[in-house]
């Protein structure tokens, strides 16, 4: 008699497969502003300049060219956040203005999940726009 198989075929990837996962579904068309502060001398702040890193990345900044990326530097002791104001057509319809992220216990995949969960979950889907032959030998014209 044979155990029947109750897992997976393969292992996961880890944290960086996930990390990718996360980046590629990152969409800030919601976003106007993202305000990240931290202290440098604070003992958990790695995972929130590493988040910083990955959001300043060239891929995740063409989603949205027009949301600004703020790096306040304070020495304070004061916890890590997030910061994240919304376009206005979006917060009027979600009467959400802002979205504080208080990453000081928080891993860079965690920062991820939220901000996939709660800023790109708003933006709004893109349109897809489909050409026929007619159109192409009208435009030619």
């Amino acid at each position: 008699m044979s155990i029947p198989y109750s897992g997976t075929f393969r292992r996961s990837g880890g944290v960086v497969s996930a990390i990718g996962k996360q980046l590629r579904a990152v969409n800030l068309k919601a976003a106007r502003r993202i305000t990240v502060k931290f202290d440098p001398f604070s003992d958990n702040v790695t995972h929130t300049r590493n988040f910083l890193h990955y959001i300043s990345s060239p891929k995740v900044a063409l989603t949205n060219p027009n949301c600004v990326l703020k790096t306040e530097i304070i020495c304070d002791r004061s916890e890590p956040t997030v910061d994240i104001s919304i376009i206005p057509s979006i917060a009027e319809s979600t009467n959400l203005k802002s979205v504080t992220l208080k990453s000081g216990n928080l891993t860079c995949l965690e920062i991820l999940q939220l901000l996939n969960k709660h800023i790109s979950a708003l933006a709004p889907p893109e349109q897809i726009v489909t050409h026929t032959k007619l159109d192409k030998k009208s435009k030619k014209k």
